[in-house]
């Protein structure tokens, strides 16, 4: 920089060398110029797309324009920057609302936007008239949660299903408000309840040991403890609560069957059906197998108890399970799907048993590029996602209402690429993609910049 500013400094000056003092001084006046290194901090963003109208994107202006030129948005098919006060650490996608999580000892952790009518967000005071709750919430609306030592537990995930929504903290156990007709919630099913404009919000305990994740299914609801072993309640009509039964659950209950004494690592749901993956690599199911999703061990629609599914893929790390697809990873990072729809491998595949890989170089593997990896699979009610290792995101299946993000309304038959470098048509933002929620026919990211 110094000898640029004297280069500068003696351009059109005479040829007698100046005093050291007439240097510094026009010197030290100079503007200073900080480039982004390598210690610059990185931001983190939350970019949403898809189906606007329920106000699940959280941006009121798609709904109620902010300006008389404009026309309401009903569809976003392209990345769009929410704009969040806070560090985003989880997010969830529901049946038309979200739900996004901070890891914080702020007093507000739980943000909620969107679909409200059986007060999954909550109760969202009215302004006009304060005994009364929205129906619809257009922008992230704070959740306040009944939590004894507010500044001090943590929110560590949120999960979303139809019309109920599942809140976990690291020390003051799992927080459930929605609809309950079913025993979703975790609580006694109250004949007639109304649930708009609700106050309940339920807190859970009973479990062997600390709950470490939490996942919605349409109507039914599972908890993972540190022990390894798996809870359900809700709705039981297709064997999704795995519980030997078809019956609604209102307690959680421990399952058994196949994943009895076996340390399980992650489960996964979003409809009707169930994936649970070991430590071992192993994968089980249970639920809805109407649309071949448990095949492999039954030729049955429904499964009742976590079944052992005999895949000969090798080592499987994560799993995701969608209304009519599965997907799983296996430790190689080699991404296997099977079910019915949309798969990601063209238009020819649209059911089958048997796992079927996507090849690795639909996810940017290559000579050129080997050590890319897919690192994380999601899923939503038809719709496909995967993040590698280089923070890209790849999407595919049923495009309802431009929830892909895509930029186009037509269906994605294999794995398209989110490029690092235009995440958005509004507004460029390159960084990495963190992780991704899915929902019916929107989406939310997580990202996080580069500089």
């Amino acid at each position: 920089m110094a000898g640029l500013a004297r280069r500068l400094l003696c351009r059109g000056a005479p040829a007698v060398p100046p005093g050291t003092r007439q240097l510094r001084q026009p010197e030290e006046a100079a503007p200073v110029f900080q480039y982004a290194g390598k210690a610059a901090k990185r931001k983190d963003r939350v970019f949403v797309w898809g189906f606007s109208y329920s106000g699940a994107l959280g941006i009121p202006s798609f709904v109620k324009p902010d300006a008389g030129w404009k026309k309401p948005r009903r569809i976003q098919s392209t990345p769009y920057r929410l704009e969040t006060e806070e560090k985003i650490s989880s997010a969830a996608c529901g049946y038309g609302f979200t739900l996004l999580a901070s890891n914080t000892r702020d007093i507000t952790k739980v943000w909620g936007m969107g679909l409200n009518k059986d007060s999954q967000l909550g109760f969202q005071r009215s302004r006009r008239d304060q005994t009364k709750g929205y129906e619809y919430v257009l922008e992230p609306s704070p959740i306040p949660l009944p939590l004894e030592k507010p500044q001090q537990t943590r929110v560590l995930q949120v999960s979303c299903g139809r019309a109920h929504s599942l809140v976990l903290t690291d020390s003051e156990g799992v927080f459930t408000m929605g609809n309950n007709s079913y025993g979703q919630c975790g609580r006694k099913v109250v004949e007639d309840e109304i649930y708009s404009g609700s106050h309940l919000i339920h807190q859970l305990k009973e479990f062997d040991s600390r709950v470490v994740q939490v996942v919605c299914g349409q109507d039914h609801s599972l908890f993972r403890t540190k022990k390894g072993t798996v809870y359900a309640c809700g709705w039981g009509a297709d064997g999704q609560t795995g519980l030997g039964h078809y019956n609604i659950t209102s307690v959680p209950t421990k399952l058994h069957g196949d994943i009895a004494g076996v340390n399980i690592i992650q489960v996964s749901s979003y409809g009707d059906c169930c994936l649970a993956v070991s430590d071992e690599g192993d994968v089980f199911g249970w639920g809805n197998s109407e649309y071949l999703q448990l095949a492999s061990v039954t030729e049955t629609t429904q499964v009742n108890v976590p079944r052992h599914l005999p895949f000969k893929i090798g080592k499987v790390k994560e799993a995701a399970c969608g209304g009519t697809g599965n997907v799983v990873l296996t430790e190689e990072g080699n991404v296997f799907v099977w079910g019915y729809g949309i798969l990601g491998k063209g238009p020819n595949l649209i059911e089958t048993a048997v796992p079927e890989m996507i090849p690795p170089s639909l996810f940017g593997w290559s000579d050129f590029n080997p050590d890319t990896r897919v690192a994380h699979v999601r899923c939503g009610l038809s719709q496909f996602a995967a993040l590698t290792n280089r923070g890209e995101l790849f999407v595919w299946g049923k495009n309802l209402r431009g929830c892909l993000g895509t930029g186009r309304m037509e269906d994605q038959y294999f794995p398209w690429r989110r490029s690092l470098w235009s995440l958005g048509m509004e507004v460029t933002v390159p960084g990495e993609v963190v992780d991704v929620a899915c929902g019916v026919d929107h989406m939310v990211s997580m990202v996080r910049s580069f500089t």
